[in-house]
Parts: structure tokens; sequence; C-alpha cells
């Protein structure tokens, strides 16, 4: 890979870190496209030799870029700039649009379905309303910088958000339309991941085979007079990921 032509070499002259400058003109390659989506970047010596910087000073930069889910590193083959990723870990309680945009993605939500249902067991164990009740079911397609990530399917009751079946193809974040309309403000969620496959039914939105492996996911959101969301979701294992930091 030749020298990128836009690429800012670090001025020891400014008060900013050099890392944090080398991390801002990689950032830079990737966000312009110059350094395009799957492509391999050049190794640590090429790199530390076209910004000045020293290896550590350069590895702090990448790390960064790393768990921002821009590049990916593959042992024995080197760097490579990773696809729209969203990287799940610890965080916020946050609706789908404000997490990718926390990670630099361009947020994208087509609805595929809305329809009530009656709660079947499960439906209302999760949610604590009688089997039977009122459910509305939305199914919409997530994407980041127009690219598929996942498909949910997610269940309220109906009772506590009227005028969601009619407002749906309008809603760009659910969350925000549920603390404006209905006064539910999320404060906590159980999620359970489980590993998977893609159904046959949901292969050519997701732009993956049938049962190509992806992660299962199942969330219960609370607000402060209990759970109003029920929500199951195939994610891309290619676009998704789960990172924690463990302490002893």
């Amino acid at each position: 890979m030749d020298e990128p032509q836009g690429l800012q070499r670090p001025d020891r002259n400014r008060p900013e870190p050099l890392w944090h400058q080398a991390e801002m003109a990689l950032r830079g390659l990737i966000e312009s496209g110059e350094w395009s989506a799957g492509s391999q970047i050049p190794n640590e010596d090429r790199l530390g030799d076209m910004l000045g910087i020293s290896r550590i000073t350069l590895r702090h930069a990448l790390r960064n870029l790393e768990e921002a889910g821009m590049l990916r590193r593959e042992h024995g083959r080197g760097t490579f700039v990773r696809s729209a990723t969203m990287v799940a870990g610890v965080r916020g309680l946050t609706s789908f649009t404000d997490e990718m945009r926390t990670l630099a993605l361009e947020p994208g939500t087509r609805l595929l379905g809305v329809q009530m249902l009656d709660a079947t067991d499960v439906m209302a164990e999760a949610l604590e309303v009688a089997a039977g009740s009122s459910i509305v079911q939305l199914r919409r397609l997530w994407l980041g910088n127009g690219m598929p990530i996942g498909i949910q399917t997610t269940h309220l009751p109906a009772g506590r958000v009227p005028g969601l079946y009619d407002a749906a193809p309008g809603i760009s974040s659910l969350y925000r339309w549920l603390k404006d309309n209905c006064s539910i403000d999320p404060v906590k969620a159980k999620e359970v991941y489980r590993v998977g496959s893609v159904p046959a039914a949901d292969a050519e939105l997701i732009e993956l085979p049938a049962d190509t492996p992806a992660f299962e996911v199942e969330r219960i959101t609370f607000d402060r007079n209990g759970p109003f969301e029920f929500a199951l979701s195939i994610m891309r294992a290619d676009r998704y990921e789960i990172r924690s930091t463990l302490y002893v």
C-alpha cells in the first residue's frame, strides 16, 4: 500500500499527545474512504515511518481504533479496515440509533412489519402481563452505514403504548418515541446472548446465506413501572461484536 495522500503526520509542536494525533490521522483515512473497508493497512514498521512516531505510540493509536471497531487485527495476517461494526459491551442503556452514532456509524432502520398479537406464554412472562393480552409487534432491519447489521422483533404491551401501531412507519428511534408519547423512559435491561444461525426467512434481508452462524439476542427492557419491551434479535456475527473488560 502506497503512502496515503491524505495522511496528516503528527506534529510534535502541537499540545495533543502524539498517539492522539496518530489516531486522528488514521481515523481520517478510514472515514474518508482512502483506506476502504476490508483493505489491509501497512505493517507497524511502515506505519511508524509514515507517521514519524515510535512503535509504542503507534500501538496506542491502533488499539484505540480497534476498540472503536474501525480496525480488525488477524494474527499472522495483519491489520484490516473493518466494515460497519456494532460493538456490544459495557455501555449505557441507549437506543440503537444513539448507540450507532456513538460508534461513528450512520444508523438506519427499516420497518419490516407491525401487527397486533395475543401474548404467548413466553411474551406474557417476559412482560409481566396476562397470556392473551394485546401486544404490538414490530420487526425492524438495523443498518449501519447502509449495511445490514441485524433484525429485531420487538414486543410491547398495547395498553402501555397507545398510538404505536399507527405511528410505527414514521418512527426513527423507538425509545425516543416512547419517551415523548408514552412517558416510558428505560432504566435497565436484561440481555442474553446465544450462538444461533440466520433463519432462511431472514437470509435475503440480512444478506447472508441461511444457517450462517449469528448472534441471537434476547432483551427485556424496564422503565420505573416494570418491563415494557421484549425483543428478539438476529445479529450478523461479522458486524456485531461483544467485548468485555474483566477485573480481578
